[in-house]
């Protein structure tokens, strides 16, 4: 077997073979600095005193990365020691192929708190910018990832005080599998139990085929030329996040694509590049590069809807302070068109804006005033070409710039079969595709990429069928009463018990009125049930113009909506008021139809807003089903929408656009988009399949974009079920629950975490399956009795968390030096959060069991106490809702408010001893610690200088004061989390 050794021996050969310079003699942090001393004063043909570079190493030397980066960008002063200034750069930032590459392994950092070894450093210039980590093929690339985290999160770490600061990649690789990412601070740089892990990507060809084997990826990505390519101009600064980006292989070879086009003026062209895909990154750095070409003269990224603008406008900004403003008006537009200026060279605005500006027949002339522009190169990237570019306003642009360039972003481009017909001026009408338009594709990156990447998800459609009776006829009363039940059925499941949310697509505005009033009846009848929990139901739809300008704008993209309004406007104009009125008592808002484009942000805005746990943003706050008519349905992203119910007419790109709000990934609670269709439209769904995908007949593109019927993904989960009974049966142990605390051994308590993490993941995805009928249902109750399922779910959680802490604590032999085996496990938190057991439903149901009296399906404090271990969401609080539950004397009720107070005080008191514990403990002033607990907490950031105070009374010397830091952060830690309540601390990782 490989060991790992062998593998860094045969991959430094392979960078050595690409001209790579070995240095064998650099293995410490003192031969690395002399040997960037030597590059540096080469590169700037300075030679400095040992004072001067002592100090310049300190000033460049920066515990941010981001910091770090952009020094690393950019021309820098130092003041020598006569005074005079010297303006240098760290690498050849004219031509980043000309500095030196070497490779260093073995390299060990020491610091006062740290003695980490790392195994492969690429230098530019003796700056260390790669990390590399290897392991064997028998290793998870994802416990390198985690090393790395670990090595980051270690106090004192050399990323934070040596030249390792300037680290811009991390590569983990078991030699068949090889990924990267960015560096960057701690807060985006972490493991997370809500969210997916920091962006990780494979390398790529441009036919996206994988390039991930160790040989062939060093050979491609590691190239002198290419690494220093991808790190001076495919990485992105984001200023507002202070976050660095990486971009994917396949942005990259658009904006290659559109670059090279432009440079050697070969015509127009477009990227098929899909919903979901990062488009705005890949335009923002075309257009970027495109401001340091002098022979074009004006770039415009044309969206084609006012909130769309403001997004793109948001989004290239978040990349780059500043980079675009805000085109107020068409007014605005021209003068910034005519402007000199270089931070005007690139301009973000709406095709109605530059359609105005082209409209010879406006009162204010802007046409004449923009002929300067008329003959000079202009290149204009639209967003969402398939739907701007087949009107007059297109036709106004290609005469009045006859030699601009034009380029187009779709997710769903126009081919023949979903062509457009259009008429300009009323003459010839004709099909229009959108390769007529911009000539040629230049590249492609379908759904059927992005779901194979993992970078969107798979969809489950279901089409639904009522029982017994045939379909009602779709737009007539009697179905939409049906649609309404169906929902109020499925919802819940299909969005996990409430952790996501959905939208509802009618025909028309007067369909969604209808639904609307639906919902408010149908809830209302079973408000008496106690087991009923109302839906938090929204709707939006465009309001009559009447010469609003900003209504007119937004419903240039909304043409059913804008003839709908034609017709008995007052009506619909009455109604909308009458839903904006009930969402403002909802939700404590103050919105009016006058204002409608900002209750419409608002309605985006909880949507995507609606994060876990609870405690972060309350039930109430919440949005669970949104009714839509064209509004939502493209261009809108949010992670927490997973369902679409469509009682629309759909086809073609509109279809896909559709369905594809619902599968942004977010972790794996979310396994799927859900489309629940009343349309029964399954010939339009797969004929738009087939269209989109990309693949040209060579494989049914349905295996790919939908996901397994429930039959398949059921007898999986039974196989898992087995698997699971078999292991325990193989340890000696009954297959039951409560045995599992009686294996031996963590390798066997590991077996176990592994085993239950499928059987949970699978349950997952058929929980959302909504078209699991009553058998399918019964044979999962079967297999795993619910009650089985919570307790073993309970297991899971206290066992992964006792894991997960040694783990910590011992890295084992993936951590900084190899030593003897250890267990190396991927713990899934997140899958066991539950939508349902959320504080309030707990404390709901102690002070129903409390109740005196039957009570229907009322729980025992026993049943409560095992449905509070067996949730992630409560994982901090079980212990003390446990104790406290248990405590409560059994002679009376308690009401709700009771045992929330009560609890309340319980926890007071326990912090209160347990602060006044750590107090005691480490001689600390106990009113001084609860004083500097609450201030972080306050502020949510770790402070260490606050620190610093609490111990400076001790009189202590600074290593001894570093060690008592260590120690008492140790006990403080768990306790500031707990009291945090999922809220994430700042800064704290440094001590973890």
């Amino acid at each position: 077997m490989v060991n790992e050794q062998q593998i860094e021996y045969g991959f430094i050969g392979d960078l050595t073979r690409l001209k790579y310079t070995p240095r064998p003699d650099i293995r410490d942090r003192a031969a690395l600095e002399a040997n960037f001393r030597q590059k540096f004063e080469a590169l700037n043909r300075v030679t400095l005193s040992d004072a001067e570079f002592s100090r310049l190493r300190d000033e460049i030397v920066n515990p941010d990365v981001f910091q770090a980066s952009k020094t690393l960008r950019q021309q820098n002063t130092f003041t020598r020691e006569d005074g005079t200034p010297l303006h240098y750069t760290l690498v050849n930032l004219k031509d980043w192929c000309k500095n030196d590459f070497e490779v260093v392994n073995q390299l060990r950092i020491n610091t006062a708190n740290s003695h980490h070894r790392y195994d492969v450093l690429l230098l530019l210039n003796g700056l260390p910018l790669v990390q590399i980590e290897l392991k064997t093929l028998q290793v998870s690339p994802r416990v390198a990832m985690q090393q790395i985290v670990n090595y980051k999160a270690d106090p004192g770490n050399g990323y934070t005080n040596t030249l390792l600061c300037f680290v811009q990649l991390f590569i983990v690789s078991n030699r068949s599998s090889t990924y990267y990412f960015a560096n960057n601070r701690p807060e985006h740089f972490s493991f997370s139990a809500d969210e997916q892990f920091l962006p990780v990507y494979q390398y790529a060809a441009e036919d996206n085929r994988k390039i991930t084997q160790l040989g062939e990826f060093a050979e491609k990505f590691l190239a002198k030329c290419t690494l220093a390519e991808m790190i001076s101009r495919y990485m992105v600064l984001v200023e507002s996040e202070q976050k660095l980006l990486v971009m994917r292989p396949y942005q990259i070879y658009a904006v290659k694509a559109i670059v090279d086009c432009i440079h050697q003026n070969r015509g127009n062209g477009y990227i098929w590049h899909t919903t979901g895909s990062g488009k705005t990154l890949t335009s923002f750095k075309a257009s970027t590069l495109l401001k340091d070409n002098p022979d074009i003269e004006k770039c415009l990224f044309v969206v084609d809807r006012k909130d769309l603008d403001r997004q793109t406008r948001e989004e290239f900004n978040r990349f780059q302070e500043g980079c675009v403003e805000e085109n107020t008006n068409t007014g605005a537009l021209v003068r910034r068109l005519l402007s000199q200026d270089y931070a005007d060279k690139v301009i973000v605005t709406t095709i109605q804006k530059l359609g105005l500006a082209l409209d010879p027949s406006h009162p204010k002339d802007y046409k004449t005033q923009l002929q300067p522009l008329r003959d000079k190169r202009v290149v204009l990237i639209f967003d969402e070409c398939h739907r701007s570019q087949f009107g007059e306003n297109h036709k106004a642009i290609k005469e009045f710039f006859p030699k601009a360039q034009l380029f187009g972003f779709t997710g769903t481009p126009i081919f023949e079969a979903n062509a457009i017909y259009t008429q300009v001026d009323g003459q010839e009408a004709s099909y229009q595709t959108t390769e007529d338009i911009f000539q040629k594709r230049l590249h492609p990156y379908t759904i059927t990429h992005a779901i194979e990447d993992k970078n969107v998800l798979r969809f489950h459609v279901d089409y639904f069928k009522p029982d017994g009776a045939a379909s009602p006829k779709p737009g007539t009363a009697s179905a939409r009463q049906a649609v309404v039940e169906s929902i109020l059925a499925k919802h819940d499941g299909a969005t996990l018990q409430r952790r996501f949310n959905a939208v509802l697509a009618t025909q028309s505005i007067n369909d969604a009125i209808a639904y609307y009033e639906l919902f408010k009846q149908e809830q209302a009848k079973r408000a008496a049930d106690p087991d009923f929990r109302p839906l938090n139901v929204a709707c939006v739809f465009s309001p009559p113009a009447e010469g609003n300008a900003d209504v007119r704008q937004i419903q240039e993209d909304l043409p059913n909506e804008k003839q709908d309004n034609q017709e008995d406007p007052d009506t619909k104009k009455a109604a909308l008021k009458t839903i904006i009125a009930d969402y403002n008592r909802q939700y404590g808002t103050n919105h009016s139809i006058a204002e409608f484009d900002q209750y419409y942000q608002d309605v985006q805005q909880r949507i995507k807003a609606q994060k876990w746990p609870v405690a972060d943003y309350p039930r109430a706050q919440r949005i669970d089903i949104t009714i839509v008519v064209d509004m939502l349905l493209t261009g809108f992203d949010s992670k927490y929408l997973n369902t679409l119910y469509v009682d629309k007419n759909l086809k073609h790109h509109g279809l896909i656009q559709a369905f594809s709000r619902t599968n942004r990934v977010l972790n794996d609670t979310k396994p799927y988009g859900n489309v629940l269709d009343f349309r029964q439209q399954q010939p339009a769904v797969d004929a738009a399949i087939a269209l989109f995908s990309g693949l040209e007949n060579k494989q049914d593109p349905k295996e790919i974009w939908l996901v397994d019927p429930a039959p398949v993904v059921l007898a999986r989960y039974e196989t898992a079920v087995q698997q699971l009974e078999t292991f325990l049966q193989g340890q000696h142990l009954p297959a039951r629950p409560e045995e599992v605390a009686n294996l031996k051994g963590d390798a066997a308590r590991g077996q176990f975490i592994e085993k239950f993490k499928e059987v949970q993941r699978l349950r997952t995805q058929l929980d959302q399956y909504t078209d699991l009928g009553e058998p399918e249902k019964a044979q999962l109750e079967t297999l795993l009795p619910t009650d089985d399922l919570r307790a073993f779910r309970s297991q899971y959680l206290e066992t992964a968390k006792r894991l997960r802490d040694q783990q910590g604590r011992h890295p084992g032999p993936d951590g900084p030096d190899a030593g003897g085996e250890q267990l190396q496990l991927d713990f899934e938190f997140v899958l066991f959060a539950s939508a349902v057991i959320d504080y309030d439903y707990i404390l709901g149901l102690m002070a129903a069991s409390t109740a005196p009296g039957p009570k229907k399906q009322k729980m025992t404090r026993e049943q409560i106490i095992g449905l509070l271990g067996s949730s992630a969401n409560l994982m901090d609080e079980a212990d003390d809702l446990t104790a406290y539950f248990a405590g409560l004397p059994t002679d009376r009720g308690f009401t709700e408010a009771e045992i929330r107070a009560g609890f309340d005080a319980y926890k007071a008191a326990q912090t209160a001893a347990a602060q006044a514990a750590i107090a005691t403990a480490h001689g600390v002033a106990p009113e001084a610690l609860t004083a500097f607990v609450a201030g972080i907490l306050r502020r949510m950031i770790f402070d260490s200088e606050a620190l610093g105070d609490l111990l400076a009374p001790l009189g202590l010397g600074w290593k001894t004061r570093a060690a008592k830091e260590k120690e008492l952060m140790a006990e403080l830690i768990p306790l500031l989390k707990k009291m945090a309540q999922g809220r994430e601390i700042s800064g704290l990782k440094t001590y973890e």
